[in-house]
C-alpha cells in the first residue's frame, strides 16, 4: 500500500507517517521544511516502512501540488494535514498573514484534494482521501479567525466531495475533526495580541490522533472526531448558540491561550515561511 502524507514534518502528519510506517506502507512525505522532512523519513524507515520518498512542497502552490501527484505513482491513500494560523482580533491581523493562512489551510486542502481525486481516477477510481479538520471547523473561537475561516471551509469542502464521490464506490473521502492535540502548531503560530494558543484540556497526543486517522483508513467513514469533548462542544454551539457565545471568550482566554502577554513576540510565526526548528511530533505545554 502506498500513501502520500502532506504536512509530514510535524504534528499529526508526522505521527501518522510513523503509524503507517510500522504497518509497512510505502510512503511519500511532503512538507515545506526539508530538514524535519528528512528526519521524519529516517524515523519511518526505522519503523519498518517500505519505500520512503520525500517531497519539499508548499501546498498553497497549486502547480507544485499538481506536479507532486502527477509525478509519483498513484497513491492508495492521501492524508492531508498542514495548517498555519495567526492569533489576534480580525482587524489586527495583517491582510497578508490572514490571506496566507487561508491559502495554506483551505486552498492547500483544495489543491491536494483535486490532485488526489485525479490521481485516483488514473488508477481506476480507487483511493482514499483523508482531510484533517478541526473542531474549529464547526465552532467559532475569538482571535482565531484565520484558522476558523479556513477550517470551516475544509469541512464544507469535505462534505461536498463526499456527496460528489457517492457514485464512485472505490473512492472514499473522510474528515478527521481534531480537538485539542499537543502539536507544535500553537507555538509556531503567528500572534498579534502578545499571546499564542495552547491546547485546552483535556488534550491528546499527536499519536492518539494518528491512530484515529489510521482507523479511518482501515474503516472509511465520513467524519471521525478526536477528543472527548469535541462532539459535545459542537453540539452546544449548534443548539445553544447564545450560551456558547457568552461562555467561549472567557473560557478560551483562561484555557486556550498562554497566560502571559509579551508583544515582543508579535509577528507572523510560521505563516509566511516555515520554522523548521520548531517542528516535532508533539510539544510540551505548561
Amino acid at each position: 500500500m502506498r500513501a502520500l502524507i502532506t504536512g509530514a514534518s510535524s504534528g499529526v502528519g508526522r505521527a501518522t507517517a510513523h503509524r503507517l510506517a510500522a504497518d509497512g506502507w510505502d510512503l511519500h512525505l511532503a512538507s515545506r521544511s526539508a530538514g524535519p522532512l528528512a528526519d521524519a523519513a529516517q524515523e519511518c524507515r526505522a519503523r519498518g516502512a517500505g519505500q520512503v520518498a520525500v517531497h519539499v512542497c508548499d501546498v498553497s502552490d497549486r502547480t507544485a501540488v499538481d506536479d507532486l501527484l502527477s509525478g509519483m505513482p498513484s497513491p492508495d491513500a492521501v492524508v492531508h494535514a498542514p495548517a498555519v494560523l495567526a492569533y489576534g482580533r480580525f482587524e489586527d491581523v495583517p491582510a497578508e498573514v490572514f490571506d496566507a493562512s487561508v491559502r495554506t489551510t483551505l486552498h492547500g486542502s483544495a489543491h491536494v484534494a483535486q490532485a488526489s481525486l485525479r490521481a485516483f481516477a488514473r488508477s481506476g477510481d480507487r483511493g482514499h482521501l483523508v482531510l484533517v479538520g478541526s473542531l474549529l471547523g464547526e465552532i467559532p473561537v475569538p482571535t482565531m479567525s484565520s484558522y476558523c475561516t479556513a477550517k470551516w471551509g475544509v469541512h464544507g469542502l469535505a462534505r461536498c466531495l463526499q456527496v460528489e464521490t457517492r457514485s464512485l464506490p472505490g473512492v472514499h473521502v473522510s474528515l478527521v475533526g481534531l480537538g485539542a492535540v499537543r502539536t507544535p502548531v500553537y507555538v509556531q503560530a503567528g500572534t498579534y495580541q502578545g499571546r499564542r494558543g495552547r491546547p485546552a484540556p483535556p488534550s491528546v497526543s499527536s499519536d492518539h490522533a494518528a491512530r484515529r486517522v489510521v482507523r479511518v483508513l482501515e474503516r472509511p467513514r465520513r467524519l471521525r472526531r478526536v477528543g472527548v469533548l469535541t462532539a459535545a462542544t459542537a453540539w452546544g454551539h449548534r443548539w445553544a448558540p447564545s450560551a456558547y457565545d457568552a461562555l467561549i471568550t472567557p473560557l478560551f482566554d483562561r484555557f486556550g491561550l498562554e497566560p502571559d502577554v509579551d508583544h515582543d513576540r508579535d509577528g507572523p510565526g510560521n505563516v509566511l515561511t516555515p520554522t523548521p526548528g520548531g517542528e516535532a511530533v508533539d510539544h510540551r505545554y505548561r
